[in-house]
């Protein structure tokens, strides 16, 4: 039996799936998320927002909801475990926000209900078809088997996602060579040294021989804590196999022995240092996000991170697309942007790893590596890189310094007095800053979709520029010249 069509089906109900459907039911496109568990697993997995993170959720008024459900705010964040500032960036948001990986799901499947979308759980993606127009997908619920017509199909479902293998996309990488493991722990007695509060990246974890290493990180709750290990020289047979609970203590009264006593053991699952990245992102009417698109060893705090900012780059393009906006072609630039983005994070990672102490030689490169990390610039240029903060979109054309950043959201100055230009992105639409109003008028006649605010202001940060166009995702992407 077949269901009758929709615009979009977003398979997996992660964070990329999850702001994915968001952007898409802001502008007004009919989207349905599958997802394969009757129920959120509730598991805290990834831990943190980076800063860029943190500027895209601002601009669709989710920040305030998510800072609701943290539990820290951190002032720095790391590369190898090496703390790094997110000075010179121009952010309002020069740190890392804690908060659980269930809490930032739970909370846009919320605002994802209160726009009139929930997600369809027990729904098991079995595989699709797709010709010019349409994707077909057929899956499986406890009534049975069913199928769903769609214009397009977005894949945000993991790892092992059912839709890139459907693609046959060459999923190209490295196995790895180590494992870690993290688990949320509940102590009575806490072991010495730990951090009550997380404020740093600083004593959280720290190598505990050649390959090995291990961290704490208080989740907010009172004695309870992240506990990670693992070993960068060596992988189980089964990387997927669960980890039991009497091997997560063994490993605590390895790490801390006797001092530290645990009193319950919530969750616990391991992962390899695994590198891999779709060859595309994009096959006709079926496209990739998130982990399904990328996988590497969580160094860095990244990965849900990489996989929002995935959403909020292919999330108005799509919509675009769907509601006849823009051309087909639109949509290659989603690949065309953020592949290059992926690889350059799986790039970093293995960097990140490279400075494990394996030797007397490779603990001098760490040690000259922690020391060069105090220089503004090299801290900048790390914290860009880890924190989405430095990425630049290419564009055609003008050369303009304008021409590919992000907005900083810092107040611009207008007649009825200063103004926080991210409150103006809340409808997901372009926005258009500008000094004259012959640049307002020509907008509103030329523009071809009804989401443009334009808003005058009486300067702009950039010298000898009248207007700036900003994309829905807060790139700028036009430029108009003093004349």
């Amino acid at each position: 039996m077949d269901n009758l069509g929709t615009d979009v089906i977003v398979a997996g109900a992660g964070p990329a799936g999850l702001m994915l459907a968001h952007e898409l039911a802001l502008t007004g496109v009919d989207v349905v998320v599958l997802e394969r568990h009757h129920e959120r697993t509730g598991l805290s997995k990834a831990l943190n927002l980076q800063p860029r993170t943190a500027e895209m959720l601002e601009l669709r008024g989710l920040l305030d909801g998510a800072e609701e459900r943290s539990f820290a705010t951190v002032q720095d964040g790391h590369f190898a475990m090496i703390p790094i500032g997110y000075d010179g960036w121009g952010t309002r948001f020069p740190f890392q926000l804690g908060i659980p990986q269930a809490q930032v799901e739970a909370y846009l499947e919320e605002r994802l209900a209160a726009q009139g979308t929930k997600v369809s759980r027990g729904t098991e993606v079995i595989d699709f078809v797709q010709d010019k127009d349409f994707v077909s997908v057929r899956y499986r619920t406890d009534s049975g088997e069913n199928r769903l017509h769609a214009k397009f199909l977005v894949g945000c479902d993991g790892a092992r996602s059912v839709v890139r293998k459907g693609l046959d996309v060459d999923f190209p990488g490295v196995d790895g060579e180590g494992f870690g493991v993290v688990a949320d722990v509940l102590f009575d007695k806490i072991p010495a040294g730990a951090q009550k509060q997380w404020r740093t990246m600083r004593n959280v974890g720290e190598p505990t021989g050649a390959t090995t290493f291990k961290g704490l990180i208080p989740l907010g709750e009172p004695g309870l804590y992240r506990f990670m290990y693992g070993d960068r020289a060596s992988r189980p047979k089964d990387i997927r196999s669960a980890i039991s609970h009497d091997e997560v203590r063994q490993a605590l009264l390895d790490s801390y022995g006797e001092t530290a006593t645990v009193s319950e053991i919530r969750w616990a699952s391991q992962f390899s240092d695994a590198a891999r990245q779709a060859e595309h992102y994009r096959v006709g009417r079926v496209l990739l996000a998130g982990d399904a698109a990328h996988i590497h060893f969580p160094a860095g705090g990244q990965g849900l991170n990489l996989g929002v900012q995935d959403a909020m780059n292919l999330g108005w393009k799509l919509a675009a697309t769907v509601r006849g906006w823009a051309g087909d072609d639109l949509l290659d630039t989603y690949e065309a942007e953020r592949h290059p983005v992926g690889a350059q994070v799986l790039h970093n990672v293995a960097a990140q790893l490279g400075l494990t102490p394996r030797s007397h030689e490779s603990r001098a490169l760490r040690d000259l590596f922690a020391d060069l990390t105090s220089l503004p610039e090299v801290s900048r240029y790390l914290s860009g890189m880890v924190s989405g903060l430095g990425i630049r979109y290419t564009t055609h054309g003008t050369s303009h310094p304008a021409l590919g950043s992000r907005l900083t959201d810092q107040d611009v100055a207008t007649e009825a007095g200063p103004l926080r230009p991210s409150t103006l992105f809340r409808d997901g639409g372009f926005v258009l800053l500008t000094t004259t109003q012959a640049h307002v008028d020509a907008a509103r006649a030329h523009a071809q979709s009804p989401r443009l605010t334009t808003q005058l202001v009486t300067a702009l940060p950039w010298p000898s520029v009248e207007a700036v166009l900003y994309r829905p995702d807060g790139y700028a992407c036009w430029v108009a010249p003093t004349r």
